[in-house]
């Protein structure tokens, strides 16, 4: 999505070191396999706020077990490219539908650690916005 990376190249053009933006499919990265040093991401929460009007491949799209089966391609991908002792953040929270929360954080934690990932560490972020919410922070190696 464009709009999406105009919006991350402002907000890190006055950081040091190397970094590469991507415009692709994260269920199909055009990456060699352990070329990557660090993977920051922060998946759609399902369908709660969509991404685009219609972009074929949108994640955010998504609902239910097809989500989940796209999610389980990230995190396969992402393993493939990650390097060897690297890390990869995973910023993603729980959802509320028809009054219930849906733990949506560990369900994508728990599609990482299936593709042989391991569990680093696991910050619970309270976030205050209308009421109280809690976002799970995965960082993985």
């Amino acid at each position: 999505n464009e709009k999406a990376l105009s919006i991350t190249k402002s907000r890190i053009k006055d950081i040091d070191g190397k970094y590469k933006l991507i415009k692709g499919d994260a269920t199909k990265l055009t990456l060699q396999d352990k070329s990557v040093d660090f993977i920051c991401t922060h998946p759609p929460y399902m369908d709660i706020i969509k991404y685009s009007n219609g972009i074929n491949g949108d994640i955010s799209l998504l609902n239910g077990e097809e989500f989940y089966n796209s999610i389980k391609l990230v995190a396969k991908e992402s393993f493939r490219v990650l390097k060897e002792k690297s890390y990869c953040a995973v910023l993603i929270g729980d959802i509320r539908k028809n009054g219930f929360i849906i733990p949506l954080g560990f369900n994508v934690m728990k599609l990482f650690l299936n593709e042989s990932f391991s569990l680093k560490s696991n910050i619970i972020v309270e976030v205050q916005i209308g009421g109280k919410k809690l976002q799970n922070i995965g960082i993985f190696y």
